[in-house]
């Protein structure tokens, strides 16, 4: 079964730190890009970062930048999105999704999400 499951997520104060990861079994990473996105009550779903297995190439949302770090391990076959300087606007349920790029438009399979809440 192909899968992705997020973990890491947690409650932490403003300024704080969380590292989340996106673990895969089913498939590997080497041909996919994975993807992070998140989703805040009563907000639509948006792309937070990216890295594309074949060159390791990343991007990020400007929101975002300098304070998050998006890492992967071939050999745990797990991707990492390490969130410093966290705001309460980071407060979302975030979820990993595989990609052909970090430009497709369409995204799958998806995990269950992790919820972050950063209190100020």
């Amino acid at each position: 079964e192909v899968q992705l499951v997020e973990s890491g997520g947690g409650l932490v104060q403003a300024g704080g730190s969380l590292r989340l990861s996106c673990a895969a079994s089913g498939f590997t990473f080497d041909d996919y890009a994975i993807g992070w996105f998140r989703q805040a009550p009563g907000k639509e779903r948006e792309g937070v970062s990216c890295i594309s297995r074949s060159d390791g190439s990343t991007n990020y949302a400007d929101s975002v930048k300098g304070r998050f770090t998006i890492s992967s391990d071939k050999v745990k076959n797990t991707v990492y999105l390490q969130m410093n300087s966290l705001k309460p606007e980071d407060t979302a349920v975030y979820y990993c999704s595989a990609g052909s790029s970090c430009k497709a438009t369409i995204w799958g399979p998806w995990g269950q999400g992790t919820q972050v809440t950063v209190s100020s």
